[in-house]
């Protein structure tokens, strides 16, 4: 059996997306007026959000301490809501639909590393949450997963498979355990 040796990775061909200058600048603005607690002013940080090439729809909902590791990686519909202390780590494209709620916690990695490799290279995927997803508080959604329309993901999961639309999913790893029914008011 290999032995794991990390002084051997290198990042490969993995793309931040912006250069040296813009990422730095990026890790200012977001610590400072973004993530911050301080700031309450949802405009403020969907207008640096938005500088730094996030394209986001009308009406998001950002509470404190949201990371968002590179936003011009980033794709984000109308009326979407992120919550405190959410993470999304997105090495690659992350797109959220419309409607769609990410809860307090929850982590969105595209990110991971290839185990079975002994520099354990980059194994980076995207993310989609199509419209009226619900991600529940401290839910990980792994790197290449689709989450179909209004599917949820309850409290805890991690998401390792993509979801059928409207399905509610719970567990480790998440397992579909009923279908959403929304009624109209």
């Amino acid at each position: 059996m290999g032995k794991v040796d990390l002084g051997a990775f290198t990042t490969g061909d993995f793309d931040k997306g912006a250069g040296g200058l813009k990422i730095a600048l990026w890790y200012f603005v977001n610590a400072l007026f973004v993530r911050a607690s301080w700031n309450p002013f949802m405009g403020i940080k969907v207008f640096l959000l938005r500088a730094f090439g996030a394209k986001i729809g009308k009406g998001l909902v950002i509470k404190n301490n949201v990371t968002i590791k590179f936003p011009w990686k980033l794709t984000v519909g109308d009326n979407v809501w992120l919550g405190e202390n959410c993470w999304i780590d997105n090495l690659d494209y992350v797109t959220i639909g419309s409607n769609a709620c990410v809860s307090q916690g929850a982590l969105l990695l595209t990110g991971n590393h290839d185990y079975t490799i002994s520099s354990m290279p980059y194994r980076n995927a995207p993310i989609v949450l199509e419209d009226g997803v619900w991600v529940g508080a401290r839910v990980v959604v792994c790197p290449g997963i689709t989450m179909r329309e209004n599917s949820i993901a309850t409290v805890g999961s991690v998401i390792t498979k993509d979801t059928e639309s409207a399905g509610i999913y719970q567990g480790i790893p998440a397992v579909m355990i009923r279908k959403r029914k929304i009624k109209t008011v």
